[in-house]
């Protein structure tokens, strides 16, 4: 194994790294690309589509062309080095493949993902079958997304995409916050519109959330409303950074989000002329962890609601501030 494979994997689920799009994903899911855990087999398990794969694997393609999936890296930073792991694939791996990557500020969708710039990191080149197959990457650039594409279909287990992270500097030199809502310091639901699938004080729990079920998820609407959750926050203060955390909702993410506070100490919160703005209704992506600067105009908070459109699942909630 070459030396870069001693340095973060930036593509990991433990870091929030994940699978933004892929064109073909019939016999094994590209989830499972991310996946912080050597790939599983047990021999004779058969599914619908046939034996089941702890890995991404696509159909046979009979046209021209080649198969590939965008992954999101948890921790975007300097790639020095990938992985692309073929284990248990061995009839079916692709016989070549190709890496590219790319920077794209905030959070892309897949189109916008699609008309990115995209940089070369490992040239089309040969893979052996259920082996790890080593590619050093020699860059400088700081990416947020790579491509993995496959020549011309079949089966890759892992990805992983070895280097060091470079996290956004307007994200640092923020000193002394504190997650004002986490349920550590006290912070708690007192309100919430809905929550059929899962509680809503998951969202205040430390640490990522492991599963779609460890999250909060609403029922599916069916008229013009939206949910909600209000928080009364542990510590109450001025959040500075707001972080909305979709990890493993996929079809079932809420399409946008909206924060507001009041000041428990100045007004009624029952009243609405109590809340003001934090987070404008903002757009967010499916299976994602958001980072969003709250502006220094933001006033002092003891409650915080989250506002959903219009409905959906998220994974946590954290709300980064000054104590008062």
């Amino acid at each position: 194994m070459k030396d870069f494979a001693s340095l973060p994997d930036l593509a990991s689920r433990l870091l929030g790294g994940g699978v933004v799009a892929c064109n073909d994903e019939f016999f094994a899911p590209a989830d499972s690309l991310v996946e912080p855990t050597p790939a599983a087999f047990s021999p004779r398990t058969f599914g619908a589509k046939g034996q089941v794969y702890d890995g991404w694997e696509t159909r046979r393609r009979r046209e021209p062309g080649h198969d590939w999936a965008i992954v999101r890296l948890g921790a975007p930073g300097i790639i020095r080095g990938v992985v692309i792991d073929t284990a248990w694939f061995t009839g079916n791996f692709p016989p070549f493949a190709s890496v590219e990557a790319c920077e794209v500020e905030g959070y892309p969708s897949p189109a916008e993902l699609a008309e990115a710039e995209w940089v070369q990191l490992v040239r089309k080149s040969a893979l052996k079958g259920d082996a790890v197959n080593p590619f050093p990457v020699e860059s400088d650039w700081r990416f947020t997304h790579v491509r993995l594409s496959i020549y011309p279909d079949g089966g890759v287990a892992r990805l992983r995409v070895h280097g060091e992270a470079v996290p956004d500097p307007r994200l640092l030199g923020i000193g002394g916050l504190v997650d004002l809502a986490a349920m550590e310091n006290g912070g708690l639901v007192v309100g919430c519109s809905n929550m059929f699938y899962g509680t809503p004080n998951n969202l205040l729990l430390p640490g990522l959330a492991r599963t779609m079920g460890e999250g909060w998820e609403t029922a599916r609407r069916r008229d013009d409303g939206n949910d909600w959750v209000t928080v009364r926050l542990g510590v109450p203060g001025t959040v500075r950074m707001a972080e909305l955390d979709t990890s493993h909702f996929k079809g079932n993410a809420p399409g946008e989000a909206m924060l507001t506070g009041a000041d428990a100490s100045i007004s009624d919160v029952d009243d609405a002329s109590a809340w003001f703005g934090i987070l404008r209704r903002t757009r967010l992506q499916p299976d994602t962890r958001h980072r969003f600067l709250v502006p220094r105009s933001a006033r002092r908070a003891t409650h915080v609601r989250l506002d959903v459109y219009p409905d959906g699942g998220m994974a946590r909630l954290r709300l980064l501030g000054e104590p008062s």
